[in-house]
């Protein structure tokens, strides 16, 4: 069994646990921070900084508490400020920043305990595994931990995941028996179902089968009675991945499916979201900009009135004021024409883009209805062997029309400057594999092969989200391009200290000079021709060289008909200290 498949299963379960992001009991905090904005109810900055950080509402939590400090001279009120930002920085992934935060608190502090919690939260994060072990048996000798059941379970489950990476493996298994001794106690499904995956990996790892077995099987018929889409990913992968090892192939391609199946759900209930977010930023911008015509409207009015006004003083003034109006009202003309001709170009893409866009849906529903009545016509007749290759045919007519909508989204979350960028360093050959991971069961279809030639050296500093999305787009239509028994390879050429090349070749159909030019031009799609060779929207990999353009690399295509295609990407590597 291979370690490192452990180690990343049992990490994935500490996350989606909420240990690096724990919270003590809410109660007993919400009781304290209630009595505190009203005794120091004469401190609005302080009031507020409570109100959202009750609220969870981080960026305002950081805005009014970082007011506070710069006024206040009130050390339990810094206390309380430096703890706001330490956790709002913890829940926006910012460990460092939150660490900083929650030193510069004193020992005295009342909500001393769950700081230390916090603090080794940070650490487990950082993999730092001393400094958190630390923590949490400092905090676990505080008396008011032995009061508060839920904090005492947070730091048995972190010790015993700290211990786990120590490779205590014993002490690592005391406390996660006493955390799942106390979650069924609580009876809370879904910290109950963290502590059944805990153990189960780690007896896992231990090559302990018979003890880990039943705790993926408790937590898998756990998750059926959550809600937690996540939960269930998690659970119905572990149970695919212990069936898989078992060489039970079969039922664990029916876990697989499942989680799949979660999976896409998942998206999908993130997809509305965002939407319905993006939807609600509208209404408020309509709204503003309704305001501001209100308001622009009352000072004309008064402007009217005030020239009214001064009329009566004389006509020097009069005519200052119809010059002043007039150069008043060629300005705004030449903005309402800029405006306007912006407008319309952005018009021209929107109508450009849905045309192509409609169109590629449409042939795509128009294929799928139309294999559903070969379908149901190779059902009737039992004839089996067409039956699997029809099957085959709906997947990859409903994996396209999907990867469409996918990059249809992220496009139109680019162009409104709602995609959050977070750069940070990510091992290239790691990320590669996990791609490719995702894309098997198509690889296999095709028989193609896939040759992984990355150098297991190389660092990227990049934003690990728009980084997949780039290569997942560009392996897709590799893929999507090549014929049977073809090749896709990646491999890496190091400029020099500061970049590296990504080279993706495949042998497909390739594309002609035209073609290529249309896809480099900024902002361009593929119109539909009669011309086989153009096929698609060309909107993935717009979307690709904008992200590429928003991580500081570059990108490059060489293809010629029937001989391939190939794409350098260039990003920029982590620079290593000294």
């Amino acid at each position: 069994m291979n370690n490192k498949v452990f180690l990343f299963l049992f990490y994935f379960i500490f996350q989606s646990s909420g240990l690096l992001f724990s919270q003590t009991d809410d109660n007993i905090e919400k009781k304290i921070l209630t009595k505190k904005a009203i005794e120091f109810k004469q401190d609005l900055n302080f009031v507020k900084s409570q109100y959202f950080y009750l609220k969870k509402d981080w960026d305002s939590t950081l805005i009014y508490s970082m007011k506070q400090l710069s006024v206040s001279k009130n050390k339990e009120l810094n206390d309380y400020s430096h703890f706001f930002r330490g956790s709002s920085f913890q829940q926006k992934k910012l460990y460092k920043e939150a660490r900083k935060e929650l030193l510069q608190i004193s020992n005295k502090f009342a909500l001393n305990p769950q700081r230390t919690i916090r603090l080794a939260a940070i650490s487990l994060e950082l993999r730092e595994f001393e400094n958190a072990k630390n923590y949490y048996e400092s905090a676990i000798s505080m008396p008011e931990t032995s009061n508060e059941i839920h904090s005492l379970s947070l730091i048995y489950e972190g010790l015993g995941i700290t211990y786990f990476f120590l490779e205590k493996y014993e002490k690592a298994e005391d406390y996660l028996i006493k955390n799942e001794a106390i979650k069924e106690k609580e009876k809370n499904e879904k910290e109950l179902l963290d502590a059944y995956n805990a153990l189960a990996n780690l007896y896992y790892v231990q090559y302990k089968d018979q003890q880990a077995i039943p705790y993926f099987q408790k937590a898998y018929l756990l998750s059926k009675n959550l809600n937690d889409l996540g939960k269930k990913v998690l659970a119905a992968t572990n149970m695919s991945t212990v069936e898989e090892n078992a060489k039970n192939y079969k039922k664990a391609l029916e876990y697989r499916k499942e989680a799949n199946k979660w999976t896409d759900s998942l998206n999908n209930q993130n997809k509305i979201w965002a939407v319905a977010d993006y939807e609600k930023k509208f209404a408020i911008t309509q709204k503003q900009k309704e305001i501001k015509v209100l308001q622009v409207e009352n000072q004309l009015k008064n402007t009217q009135r005030n020239f009214l006004f001064f009329s009566a003083i004389g006509l020097l003034l009069l005519l200052t004021g119809g010059v002043y109006l007039y150069a008043q009202k060629v300005k705004n003309s030449k903005i309402i024409l800029h405006q306007k001709n912006k407008l319309d170009e952005l018009n021209a893409t929107k109508d450009q883009l849905f045309s192509i866009v409609s169109h590629d849906l449409r042939s795509s529903v128009n294929a799928l209805k139309t294999s559903n009545s070969k379908l149901s016509a190779t059902l009737e007749s039992k004839n089996y062997d067409q039956l699997n290759q029809l099957i085959a045919q709906n997947s990859i007519i409903a994996n396209g029309a999907y990867s469409l909508l996918d990059n249809l989204l992220h496009w139109a979350l680019l162009q409104t400057k709602q995609l959050y960028f977070h750069k940070e360093s990510i091992h290239l050959y790691s990320i590669i594999q996990q791609i490719e991971f995702n894309y098997k069961p198509f690889l296999l279809d095709k028989s193609i092969t896939f040759e992984n030639s990355v150098s297991k050296n190389i660092f990227l500093f990049v934003d690990l989200d728009s980084f997949k999305i780039v290569f997942r787009n560009l392996l897709d239509n590799a893929i999507k391009f090549s014929k049977q028994n073809g090749t896709i390879t990646f491999s890496t050429n190091e400029i020099d200290s500061d970049f590296c090349e990504i080279i993706m070749e495949d042998t497909g159909i390739g594309m002609s000079q035209n073609t290529i030019n249309e896809l480099l031009q900024e902002g361009g799609l593929l119109a539909k021709k009669s011309d086989s060779e153009i096929i698609g929207t060309g909107l993935g990999l717009q979307l690709c060289r904008q992200m590429i353009k928003k991580n500081n690399g570059t990108f490059k295509i060489e293809s010629e008909l029937n001989k391939g295609t190939k794409i350098i990407v260039t990003f920029p590597k982590m620079k290593q200290n000294g």
